[in-house]
């Protein structure tokens, strides 16, 4: 490819909307261009790189054994009912829908579970049929509140989703750690600086999961990571080990009037004590019946935990109705001492260690004071219902956690049964008997994973691709292309370079060195050759863009000097 052929531009100004690197160095790069909020073309450059991502994906999933296939986008609403998912998908706003001429219902898929599940029960009939792992690389659309940052939150983007299926949980343990293995293989190939760690399976379902975060700073989701052991989960997921108890001795309970004092700002402010000194009672409709969590009041508590230790999928917060009835007092003063009967009490790990603490009194203006679990009020239940905070003691070897940010670039589920159960997907097994199939399920961004690797490589000049996504290996530039010996140099390094299997572009406009060497440095070439003066001697020089190394070689060596530069960049 030569850039007078080339279908590109560049920008010399940040985009205004732009809010990371990756989004403004690809809209500055001409890699990609913005429709509409959340919706964006791959123009030539950035769809060699997005190529490049796909092809290293496809090789590692049909390395580990998985059979490619194409799902439709348009998917029946009678799947999603039949699955039980409709309402949770439409109460969150993510579905698109769309009806045909006839008034059927269908969704722009946001997701393949279903769609596979009808796939695969219409095929597996016995226990020979399986092991099997299908997958596709798609465009998926999901309905997101606020799109940002460019690729990373989009309403159309492009995925990598697979799905096994196995006749019992041993074969769903073998494909799991097959996919595992594939994506660790995946990220390194792509270049990227990632973890994989625990997560929560959110509304896709099943008992496990890993997410696979490239570390950034500009990533929206905080992994949390000890720094003895190495265990390692998403802020959702991550556990908090239990501190110690405190030793000190129970006091006799006193009455706090705090007339219009109800938050933790409020309170704290109006005792002049520490939000670690209350424990706030929040109240919730748990599958329909009332609970009461405590958490400690510089904490928060984090939902998806308390409906894990509840065993309920429906969680929502007490209105202010509920509340009253249930404590007697409005929004502000609930207290786990003299709750209404029959509303059982969830308590935080923290909040069992703790001794002589503050709690509302179940009445408007008052709270009380020299709390105690045990001889003032009774947990029905005791685990991990707050979200970790920086510095708690890790619940595995009893360091402590640290936070980073990192970008979701790839997910892996056990799904278990959740959708062979619902829509009917069995098997016979050797002795005859009839079983629920095992599945999992396997997600990469694929057009996330190019705006992660942009993320971390890039510098004030602007993109820095590995060898192996990059749109082009080498960028060859003729600071003139007015002299006849520079121009016949480059269209033979370009002619060599090509026949010997290296990609190669070069840049054939009558532009200023400056400009030329400007847009190789944006759209982030690995390496650069540029045919000057040294041309004269025989030389041209061969630079690095991640180093900025600059090496005069012969050009009669073009080749073998840029096969063993690439090298050395991987």
């Amino acid at each position: 490819m030569r850039f007078t052929e080339l279908f590109f531009y560049t920008l010399r100004e940040d985009p205004v909307e732009a809010e990371i690197a990756s989004h403004r160095l690809m809209l500055r790069a001409g890699m990609i261009r913005r429709l509409a909020s959340g919706v964006y073309a791959f123009l030539p450059l950035g769809f060699r790189v997005f190529k490049k991502v796909e092809k290293v994906v496809r090789e590692e999933m049909n390395r580990a054994g998985a059979q490619e296939l194409i799902m439709p986008v348009l998917q029946p609403l009678e799947l999603w009912e039949e699955s039980g998912r409709l309402d949770a998908y439409v109460a969150e706003k993510i579905l698109f829908q769309v009806k045909d001429r006839q008034e059927r219902r269908y969704a722009l898929g946001p997701t393949h579970e279903e769609v596979i599940t009808d796939i695969a029960r219409a095929r597996i009939r016995s226990w020979r049929d399986m092991p099997v792992n299908l997958y596709q690389i798609q465009v998926k659309f999901r309905d997101e509140i606020r799109p940002r940052f460019g690729l990373l939150r989009a309403k159309e983007f492009c995925m990598k989703d697979a799905y096994s299926f196995d006749a019992d949980e041993e074969g769903l343990e073998r494909s799991y750690r097959a996919m595992y293995d594939a994506y660790s293989r995946i990220f390194t190939r792509c270049g990227l600086k990632f973890r994989a760690v625990e997560a929560d399976t959110g509304a896709i379902g099943g008992d496990v999961s890993h997410e696979f975060m490239a570390t950034a700073d500009a990533g929206e989701d905080v992994l949390v990571e000890c720094g003895g052991c190495g265990y390692a989960a998403n802020l959702e997921r991550a556990e908090a080990g239990a501190p110690d108890k405190d030793p000190a001795e129970m006091l006799e309970m006193e009455r706090l009037e705090t007339p219009g004092a109800k938050t933790i700002e409020e309170v704290t402010a109006f005792l002049g004590v520490t939000p670690q000194r209350l424990v706030k009672t929040l109240l919730y409709l748990a599958g329909g019946r009332p609970v009461a969590a405590l958490i400690r009041g510089d904490h928060t508590l984090n939902e998806t935990k308390l409906k894990r230790l509840l065993r309920e999928e429906s969680l929502m917060p007490a209105d202010a109705g509920t509340i009253e009835r249930l404590t007697g007092a409005p929004v502000g003063f609930a207290g786990p001492a003299g709750l209404a009967e029959n509303t059982p009490v969830v308590s935080d790990i923290t909040v069992a260690a703790m001794r002589n603490f503050i709690t509302g009194g179940n009445r408007r203006d008052l709270h009380v004071g020299n709390v105690n679990p045990g001889r003032d009020f009774r947990a029905d239940r005791t685990g991990d219902i707050r979200f970790a905070t920086e510095g708690d003691k890790c619940p595995r070897c009893g360091g402590r956690h640290r936070f980073m940010r990192g970008i979701e670039v790839g997910q892996i589920f056990k799904l278990g049964v959740k959708y062979s159960a619902k829509m009917g997907l069995e098997y016979t097994d050797a002795a005859g008997e009839t079983r629920l199939v095992v599945m999992g399920c396997y997600g990469i961004g694929v057009s996330r994973t190019v705006a992660a690797a942009v993320e971390q490589n890039n510098d004030g000049d602007g993109i820095i691709w590995t060898p192996e996504l990059a749109p082009y290996l080498v960028d060859i530039i003729p600071v003139s292309m007015k002299d006849a010996a520079q121009r016949e140099a480059a269209e033979r390094a370009y002619a060599e370079l090509w026949e010997a299997g290296i990609e190669a572009i070069m840049d054939d406009r009558d532009e200023r060195p400056g400009v030329k060497f400007k847009d190789a440095d944006l759209i982030g070439f690995p390496l650069k050759i540029v045919i000057g003066k040294a041309l004269a001697d025989g030389k041209v020089e061969l630079q690095a863009r991640r180093t900025g190394e600059k090496t005069l070689v012969p050009a009669s060596e073009t080749v073998r000097r840029v096969r063993e530069a690439a090298g050395g960049l991987q």
